[in-house]
């Protein structure tokens, strides 16, 4: 049986009286594209930042790659990239000084990690920018420098939260091109987390979560035709009642 690349079983969290995720589960599978959808508030970040350690589980177990992330953290935490919404390179400095930076927290040595910031900037498109300043990027251009400093320490498991905020159609597209590479040609387990119907694709893995619990998981096409809708966006507003649909 093949280990989950991302394996969240009976996961609950509250701040206070609100409980932000209720008993949720489900697993990301190796060399497969999850995506988790939802309105803003449904638990999103909550879970991603319990993945992440940024926050500690009150209750359930998630284990990356087979590592818990609560008993063994340092090799749960090795096995993942991350990808948060707000944007976090350093504008001052070049796209290879920010992978340097990254790869010296991950203990990789000064050559090595030259070797695979270039690695990691040829597959984004961007190694004849690897002497520019990050601040000379566009939007899109930063979210491939970002991802590639996410893999940079060759990760199994890629977490992207909300990625395409703030791009324009084309970059969305883009970006959302590359990663789907990044699943085909290198196998990895990505968790693409998002409230827009549209970066879903129907042979996509998906998990609707809303108001902190797991509505469905499956294919989006599986998830579509179990519904009875015509879309995954009228899935999506038959399960939770929406008004409208996610957009």
């Amino acid at each position: 049986m093949t280990t989950p690349a991302l394996d969240i079983r009976n996961v609950s969290h509250s701040y206070g009286a609100r409980k932000a995720l209720d008993d949720v589960s489900f697993d990301v599978a190796p060399g497969s594209f999850t995506v988790l959808l939802g309105l803003n508030g449904a638990g999103k970040s909550t879970l991603f930042s319990l993945v992440t350690r940024l926050y500690v589980a009150r209750s359930g177990e998630i284990d990356i790659l087979g590592a818990n992330v609560m008993r063994e953290p340092g090799a749960a935490l090795r096995r993942l990239g991350v990808v948060f919404q707000a944007r976090t390179l350093d504008l001052e400095l070049s796209l290879m000084q920010n992978l340097l930076y990254h790869a010296a927290l991950h203990g990789i040595g000064p050559l090595e990690a030259r070797r695979l910031g270039m690695e990691a900037l040829a597959r984004a498109g961007l190694a004849e920018r690897a002497h520019d300043k990050a601040r000379a990027l566009s939007g899109g251009q930063m979210r491939r420098v970002e991802i590639a400093r996410a893999l940079l320490h060759k990760p199994r498991l890629l977490l992207l939260d909300e990625p395409t905020v703030g791009l324009d159609i084309k970059a969305r597209a883009d970006l959302l091109a590359h990663v789907r590479g990044l699943v085909r040609d290198e196998g990895l387990g990505v968790l693409w987390t998002t409230h827009l119907i549209d970066e879903i694709s129907d042979d996509d893995q998906v998990v609707i979560l809303h108001r902190g619990k797991v509505l469905a998981t499956g294919a989006a096409r599986e998830i579509v035709a179990r519904s009875g809708a015509g879309d995954i966006g009228g899935a999506f507003a038959k399960m939770t009642g929406a008004d409208e649909r996610v957009s």
